[in-house]
């Protein structure tokens, strides 16, 4: 399955620091069988509306935002995701929340969202993770029994039913 890594970093977006984060959830999402090619934008909201407009129009059917989901006055990732998102999915963002606060009490903190969007190969999940590799591994650890469910939903499919008997 198609997919996006975007890395929401103004350092990095300068060549002043190394992404680790993007990366990291490119290879994990590999694990669940969604390839992704990592994007560098600067913080802010419009930066990361056009990086979620262009992975979209490319056929991503998921996409992974890391970076930009605190309260500093810079991270601006769920207000430029939510300009993108038809529907939100709350449960998975309070799933994030709640799996990284079992060791970093600060995970509360984060603002990620999660959510569809429409895009060139039809709808897609967008995710925002934090910008830690702590972060993207809880992230993609809620969305790896999930994510295949979800874009089969997408598309139309059926929940799976119990076994009768």
């Amino acid at each position: 399955m198609r997919g996006a890594v975007v890395t929401v970093s103004d350092r990095c977006a300068r060549g002043e620091a190394e992404d680790t984060s993007g990366p990291l959830a490119a290879r994990l999402l590999a694990e669940t069988g969604v390839l992704a090619e990592v994007t560098v934008v600067p913080d802010g909201a419009e930066s990361v509306a056009a990086a979620l407009t262009a992975a979209l129009a490319a056929g991503a059917r998921v996409v992974l935002t890391t970076g930009g989901t605190g309260v500093a006055p810079r991270d601006r990732t769920p207000e430029g995701t939510r300009q993108v998102l038809v529907r939100e999915l709350p449960g998975i963002a309070e799933a994030i929340r709640a799996r990284g606060a079992r060791t970093v009490p600060a995970a509360v903190l984060t603002r990620g969202l999660a959510g569809i969007a429409e895009g060139a190969a039809g709808e897609a999940l967008v995710v925002n993770a934090p910008g830690s590799p702590g972060g993207v591994r809880d992230v993609v650890a809620v969305l790896a029994p999930l994510v295949h469910h979800v874009v089969d939903q997408l598309g139309g499919g059926d929940h799976p039913r119990p076994p009768q008997g």
